[in-house]
Parts: C-alpha cells; sequence; structure tokens
C-alpha cells in the first residue's frame, strides 16, 4: 500500500505541481484548499505526512498545525511559506511543525524532503516490530526516562507529550548521552537530510524539549548548548 500525503495550498497550481511530482514519486496524494478542509481531510484520511501552506484561506497554516497538535494529530508536517520572515519560520516550528521550505522551491527538493521523513518513520516502524515482544530498551538520564521502541518518554514520571521529531530528537541524544553533538550531526541524523538544511530547526526542537524537561530553561541541567559546537544531553548534577 503507497503511503498517503495531504497537500494543503489555497494555489491551485501548486496543488496539481506538488499531487503531479508526489504521485509520481509513488505516493497516494489527498488535497486540501483551505485551514478548514485540511482538518476535516487529515482526521478523515489519515495521512502518512502533511504538506501544509502557511497562508492559507478560513484557518491559516499556523493555526491548522496547532489545533492539530492540540488533537493529537501527530502526523509530520512540512509547512511551505511564501514569507521570508524569521518569526513565521520559528513560530511554525514552535507550533508543532516538523520542517519548513520557503516558496519559492523545487518540487523535486519536496519531493526529496517528503521521501526523508518517511523513511524515518519507516525505520521507527521496523524496529518497533522486531522488538515486539522481546525487552523493550529503557534509557534513563536523571528523572527522565526514553522507550524508543515504545515512543514512550516520561519525566517526573509523567508522560511527555512530543511531536514524532522532538522524540526522535530525544531519543538520539539519549543514545548519545554526554556526547557533544553538533547542530549539523543532529539534522542529518534526526531529520536524515541528504542536502544542505536549516540549523535553526535543530534549535527550536531543542527549545520545545527543554521546556518538559527543565526547571529553568535558561539554566538547563538536562541538555547542555556547548557554545559554538553543538549540544549535548547529560546525568544533571547532584
Amino acid at each position: 500500500m503507497s503511503q498517503k500525503i495531504l497537500v494543503v495550498d489555497d494555489e491551485l497550481s501548486i496543488v496539481t505541481l506538488l499531487q503531479f511530482n508526489l504521485e509520481k514519486a509513488g505516493y497516494e496524494v489527498v488535497t486540501a484548499m483551505d485551514g478548514r478542509e485540511a482538518l476535516e481531510v487529515a482526521e478523515k484520511e489519515s495521512p502518512d505526512l502533511i504538506v501544509l501552506d502557511l497562508m492559507l484561506p478560513e484557518l491559516d497554516g499556523l493555526e491548522v498545525c496547532k489545533e492539530m497538535r492540540q488533537r493529537h494529530i501527530h502526523t509530520p508536517i512540512l509547512m511551505l511559506t511564501a514569507k521570508d520572515d524569521e518569526f513565521d519560520k520559528v513560530l511554525g516550528l514552535e507550533l508543532g511543525a516538523d520542517d519548513y521550505m520557503t516558496k519559492p522551491f523545487s518540487p523535486r527538493e519536496v519531493v526529496a524532503r517528503v521521501k526523508a521523513h518517511l523513511r524515518r518513520i519507516k525505520r521507527m516502524e521496523e524496529v518497533e516490530r522486531q522488538n515486539a515482544g522481546g525487552q523493550t530498551e529503557k534509557i534513563q538520564i536523571g528523572e527522565l526516562e526514553v522507550y524508543p521502541d515504545n515512543y514512550e518518554a516520561y519525566f517526573q514520571g509523567e508522560t511527555m507529550e512530543v511531536t514524532p521529531k522532538e522524540f526522535e530528537l530525544l531519543v538520539y541524544l539519549a543514545r548519545h548521552k554526554g556526547r557533544v553533538l553538533t547542530r549539523e550531526q543532529l539534522l542529518s541524523a534526526v531529520w536524515n537530510y541528504d542536502f544542505v538544511g536549516d540549523t535553526r530547526i535543530v534549535d527550536v526542537h531543542v527549545s520545545h524539549l527543554r521546556e518538559k524537561i527543565e526547571q529553568n530553561t535558561r539554566r538547563p541541567v538536562y541538555i547542555k548548548t556547548i557554545r559554538g559546537l553543538g549540544y549535548k544531553l547529560e546525568e544533571p548534577s547532584q
């Protein structure tokens, strides 16, 4: 069964272009032309990934993204924006988008990013199947518990609400506990880019994780910033 992509844009020419290229790449494509329709189609069709334009009628892409996450729709979201405004890009990531691209874009690059995201999801599912019925991996760092095979994370005994990309980032940091990881390493490992990406995506997702496990995000004790290098996840000092 082919994987399903929801394309949301109010410009028919863009919808048609993306639909053609994604179907050519072997995906099933469903579409929506405004924000409210996007929410309805997402709940009805359960797509594997959503390509979501920022500027939409009814509800804009930021509102759609926020509403999806509030409804616990954790489908990966690739946001498209015609704006060169840093605020919109970062806000989209803050509201739960996994990635973004700025218009004008190459359809080939959109397909490449879609493939990268879906490839990682498939790998996670394969690992889960392989570990079904076996011993579940557990990574414990201070009051943080991560179960990569079960897609579960707990902090101070409480379930952490995380997006798929936040969870992948958390797992990668946890499995490399104590090691300094550059933004480029994290972008390559977690986002699986075979091309140059924007490392600010990493910064925003790290910020998201800190909000969920740090008592004071300005003085983190779990996810440390190593100035000029990157990040590392470590045991909090006693």
